[in-house]
């Protein structure tokens, strides 16, 4: 049974919602969730991908935006979050053995609802980790986007103080058969629920205050710190980017859309990764800690005018409809 999207009091669910489970090729279940746009011109569908450790609750607020800008909207949760399918039996753990996996996630929501359900052009608006995740497929020529957008892409971190030494202690320890494992120190605790003092993600305490309650809502669907396995393939996942030669062989068209206060990823490896695309733009948002869409409503607008510039489609009229109301999403499975 596909897992509900939950509202709280200050992130109402976006009606008109469509919730649908999608198998991977490896047999785990993907939750899914989809919109319509609300504007009567119809610019194609955005797919929204997540970076590690969020859920689809997260962004209500834009898919909303996305919808009266004349989207059709995509979101799913990554294996081993959200409400898609764990594969440790901690559900707090989001574990991988390597970002390959991710691959077939993608993959199942492309075939299973993006091919035949969603009108074309399709974009991708990724964050953090979902930014790497689909710089690679766009490399290696497998990202089913037109367009993609990376916020604060996870090119490189900046949080871990000795990250070759901490490279090094995850792939031993994954070694030693500690892969499944919290990395030292961690624990189920969500990032999302932590005090809003010197917190790593936004500088709007509103907004981090909904997401918390939205964390706690949702349960182990807001997981906790990474796994040692998780932490091993990260680091294998981005020395790639390392390579002054990768970017250069990526043709898609990419914006990225670095922090200008990150203390997550690394904003000068984003930017120099950025000036190799082929066909890449970037811009910093001076101010904007590691979540750029939860920040103050200031760096939001900087960003909706970039994303506004850069993403364009193909206009087909909406059909007359009776407005939408206000109510739970209904599902599917496909």
């Amino acid at each position: 049974m596909t897992v509900p999207l939950l509202a709280t009091p200050d992130n109402p669910i976006p009606p008109g919602a469509t919730l649908l489970s999608v198998r991977t090729a490896d047999g785990l279940s993907l939750r899914v969730a989809t919109w319509a746009p609300t504007a009567r011109v119809v610019h194609g569908t955005v797919c929204l991908v997540q970076g590690r450790a969020e859920f689809i609750e997260k962004y209500f607020e834009t898919v909303a935006e996305l919808r009266g800008r004349g989207f059709h909207v995509v979101a799913f949760d990554w294996r081993g979050q959200g409400g898609s399918d764990r594969t440790v039996e901690d559900p707090h753990k989001g574990h991988v053995d390597d970002f390959a996996e991710y691959r077939l996630d993608l993959a199942a929501v492309e075939a299973q609802v993006l091919e035949g359900r969603m009108p074309r052009p399709f974009f991708g608006l990724a964050h953090s980790m979902g930014g790497a995740i689909c710089l690679s497929a766009a490399r290696e020529g497998w990202l089913p986007f037109d367009r993609l957008v990376a916020l604060a892409p996870m090119v490189a971190i900046c949080m871990i103080r000795w990250p070759k030494a901490a490279m090094r202690l995850a792939a031993a320890l994954r070694l030693l058969g500690l892969g499944r494992r919290y990395v030292p120190g961690g624990s189920a605790v969500s990032i999302a629920t932590k005090p809003f003092p010197n917190n790593r993600l936004t500088a709007d305490p509103v907004r981090y205050a909904r997401n918390a309650a939205a964390a706690l809502a949702v349960g182990a669907g807001a997981i906790g710190d990474p796994t040692v396995g998780w932490l091993a393939a990260a680091f294998r996942a981005m020395r790639r980017f390392e390579d002054p030669r990768y970017a250069l062989g990526i043709r898609l068209p990419v914006l990225v859309v670095a922090a200008g206060a990150d203390p997550v990823c690394s904003t000068p490896a984003a930017e120099r990764f950025a000036a190799r695309l082929a066909a890449g733009r970037t811009i910093t948002l001076r101010g904007a800690r590691h979540e750029i869409l939860m920040e103050r409503d200031a760096i939001r607008a900087q960003f909706w005018a970039a994303f506004d510039a850069f993403v364009p489609g193909t206009a087909a009229p909406l059909p007359d409809t009776a407005p939408e109301t206000e109510g739970e999403p209904r599902a599917a499975v496909a």
